[in-house]
């Protein structure tokens, strides 16, 4: 089996659902000639051509309004934000109409389309580059959110928000990344390395940790959650998102009510700080570390 990282999987799942389904339509910046910022769409236009891979202007609004369009005429679009700090101006798009438009036509209408927007951290970029915004997404009714972790989850997420694929990741669904009995820790997309990183930190201590890949925000496997704090007594949250009003604090809410008498400590969170994202030579300071993370799980451990 080959070997992918995150762009050459979803560029094989994009090629896949090209080739599979005329419907199937790839729109956004630089996507066609340039192959994408991330080389994501790379070599997508010689193989289905200009008018399946559409280079557009740099109007976010305009290429989610057309993507939605195209999704309430029968296609099945997969527009394209260049960066998460890029899609502000398509928002009114997407909670006006595409999150809308089920339920304001009492279902006569309906509009099939992906909205992909890398995030976060790590590359070193300048401001509107290194956000993690997922949650005014997850707040939305009408739309689900995922955020993958690997490669395989990547494609397979992709693909099971378009029809008749030959393989997929269900969406909804968490994942146990790594088995452990001490302390649960939550966390979902590029935080999953971190943990990772974390969780080797904590064995050698003799701290075993269980990871769970939410994989899904929004619809959120709830009960994957629970499971896992009610074997451990628990847990830390970990998103590199601000702080405040993150989506830690809905997951603890969920934990208290459903888990509480399950818990031996307070739940912890491990987050990015209420501060616009610093440039490269600070990022290390806002992005969570496995060192915080480390430090938030034995202080539980030793509570």
């Amino acid at each position: 089996m080959a070997t992918l990282n995150v762009a050459q999987a979803i560029n094989q799942g994009l090629d896949q659902a090209l080739a599979a389904d005329r419907r199937v339509v790839v729109l956004g910046e630089d996507v066609g000639r340039t192959g994408g910022v991330f080389r994501v769409t790379d070599g997508l236009l010689e193989r289905h051509g200009e008018d399946r891979v559409i280079d557009t202007p740099v109007s976010e609004s305009g290429i989610v309004g057309a993507a939605f369009g195209m999704a309430v005429g029968g296609l099945h679009p997969v527009a394209e934000m260049q960066f998460m700090g890029f899609s502000y101006p398509a928002y009114d798009q997407v909670v006006s109409h595409v999150s809308r438009i089920r339920n304001r036509s009492r279902h006569r209408f309906t509009a099939p389309l992906v909205l992909r927007i890398p995030y976060g951290g790590g590359i070193g970029a300048a401001e509107h580059h290194s956000e993690s915004t997922e949650a005014i997404y997850a707040h939305v009714p009408g739309l689900k959110v995922v955020v993958p972790s690997t490669p395989r989850d990547a494609k397979g997420l992709l693909l099971a928000a378009m029809p008749e694929e030959p393989y997929e990741v269900p969406i909804g669904r968490a994942t146990v990344a790594r088995e452990g009995t001490d302390v649960t820790v939550v966390a979902w997309g590029a935080m999953l390395r971190e943990v990772g990183k974390a969780a080797d930190m904590l064995e050698e201590d003799g701290v075993n940790a269980e990871v769970i890949d939410l994989r899904s925000l929004v619809p959120l496997d709830t009960e994957a959650v629970m499971e896992s704090v009610r074997k451990t007594g628990r847990a830390v949250i970990v998103h590199e998102a601000p702080r405040t009003a993150g989506l830690a604090g809905e997951l603890i809410a969920l934990i208290q009510e459903r888990a509480l008498y399950s818990l031996q400590a307070p739940v912890a969170r491990v987050t990015g700080w209420d501060t616009v994202f610093p440039l490269k030579r600070s990022e290390h300071h806002y992005l969570p570390s496995p060192e915080r993370i480390v430090a938030a799980a034995k202080r539980l451990v030793e509570s």
